[in-house]
């Protein structure tokens, strides 16, 4: 049954204000629906939507939140190396990035991290092995 819905990810924000310029500013995504001192919808690609909602205490994971999917991650991550984004850079121990791109075996990913540490992904999967 909840296979057939689409789902939207909810992100922790210490600063509506910081997440507001990251999203709308500097990644570009348009406002939806804004709460005040509550939280923010952005849209996204077909149809989806991201929330940021407010926390006195924001996250506490490292681990990649959520991600977008992209056809070609490398012109992504210059468009939001254009825009001012950084790109983070992870060395040990895997995945290891080359110019901001991680070779995960079956995609390439890169990683930026919002202004309240929420870890975000841009990856492109790898086209499947040709059947023969």
């Amino acid at each position: 049954m909840l296979g057939d819905h689409p789902v939207f990810p909810i992100l922790l924000s210490k600063d509506l204000d910081a997440s507001r310029t990251f999203y709308h500013d500097l990644l570009g995504l348009e406002i939806a629906r804004e709460d005040e001192d509550d939280r923010i919808v952005f849209r996204c690609g077909g149809g989806t939507q991201l929330v940021v909602t407010k926390s006195t205490t924001g996250t506490a994971d490292t681990q990649t939140q959520m991600a977008w999917r992209v056809p070609d991650v490398h012109a992504a991550i210059e468009e939001l190396r254009a825009r001012g984004v950084r790109i983070e850079d992870y060395t040990a121990p895997d995945p290891v990035t080359t110019d901001g791109v991680a070779d995960m075996g079956h995609s390439w990913a890169a990683w930026i991290v919002d202004p309240s540490g929420n870890a975000l992904g841009i990856v492109q999967p790898k086209a499947p092995p040709p059947t023969g």
